[in-house]
């Protein structure tokens, strides 16, 4: 997983190419208004955007995040830190001259900055006269190392445990598209599916069968949680939260669609889940009570990207 996150193959720098076109081509979002009001006369209160200032922001090893982040950072007028994974670094290092030689000079060269070492993140930590705000992209450990040496405010990004929940009710060719495409397309990234919950109707059935066997096929290895592993007699998971990041995911059968809910907001990350299912009760059900970022009906969890939301970029938050 490691490896595939810092591949740039050809393919993805032209995709990264076409995000950074399309930020370019959005609308300015600096000193928009976005509320004006009389308060009284002669006296206007006005609400507008502006830059957050100097962000501090320390990636995994994916080089790709680095030019996604700075086109946004470049895009909403932030001055710029950037630490990323040391395994990427002359990636990076290579990615940070080509950006900052094409900034004009009337905006400065020195608006995005490369921390090379991991030495220097203590010292900069202390800051919070200069840094505005931190944004770690990492494990729940990483975030909370981070949180604990800082006075700076931090917007922290853990752990992308994804789940779909296959209803009773699903299309189950469609299940097996969406489920195939959530867990097989780029197993490393943070929205890809980790636990596959399933109706307990399910169980035992051709549509089911049929999805193991495409998943197994695939190169899948699947985990069972207590009732999966003693009806399918596959291996045992140690933990529901648990995040592969690779060609393996948990299975659990769950009673319902209340049950497969208390289930994600027990044991999930709160990024993005879904529900497959032809039941609008039960969809708008999940819709309103999973507490996760992004909650999907009947679509895959790669979905959840600041690209294909029409974003051009994200930074991961």
């Amino acid at each position: 997983s490691l490896v595939a996150r810092m591949t740039l193959k050809a393919g993805k720098i032209t995709s990264l190419a076409e995000s950074i076109r399309a930020i370019a081509d959005m609308e300015d979002p600096i000193s928009h208004t976005l509320k004006k009001t009389e308060v009284a006369k002669d006296l206007v209160f006005e609400k507008m955007y502006c830059p957050l200032g100097v962000l501090l922001i320390i990636f995994e090893s994916r080089p790709d995040a680095l030019v996604q982040i700075a086109a946004l950072a470049i895009r909403s007028g932030n001055g710029l830190l950037l630490k990323g994974g040391k395994e990427a670094m002359r990636s990076n290092t290579i990615l940070h001259k080509v950006i900052t030689s094409v900034i004009p000079d009337v905006v400065g060269k020195k608006l995005i900055g490369l921390v090379k070492s991991k030495d220097e993140i203590a010292d900069l930590l202390k800051l919070d006269d200069v840094i505005d705000l931190v944004i770690p992209r990492g494990s729940n450990r990483l975030v909370s190392q981070i949180k604990a040496q800082t006075k700076i405010p931090v917007l922290g990004h853990a752990d992308g445990i994804c789940h779909v929940y296959i209803d009773k009710s699903a299309d189950m060719d469609m299940a097996k598209r969406i489920v195939l495409d959530a867990k097989v397309d780029y197993p490393a990234a943070c929205n890809a599916m980790e636990t596959l919950l399933v109706h307990k109707d399910l169980n035992k059935t051709e549509g089911l069968d049929d999805l193991l066997m495409e998943l197994a096929k695939e190169g899948v290895v699947i985990y069972g949680g207590p009732v999966a592993h003693d009806t399918l007699k596959i291996p045992k998971v140690d933990s529901f939260h648990h995040e592969y990041s690779s060609m393996a995911c948990t299975l659990e059968f769950v009673d319902d669609v209340q049950s497969a809910i208390d289930h994600i907001n027990r044991y999930g990350s709160a990024h993005t889940d879904c529900i497959i299912t032809t039941d609008k009760q039960s969809a708008d059900t999940f819709l309103q009570q999973v507490d996760s970022a992004a909650v999907f009906h009947n679509a895959s969890t790669r979905f959840c990207d600041g690209t294909r939301f029409g974003l051009g970029a994200e930074v991961g938050i």
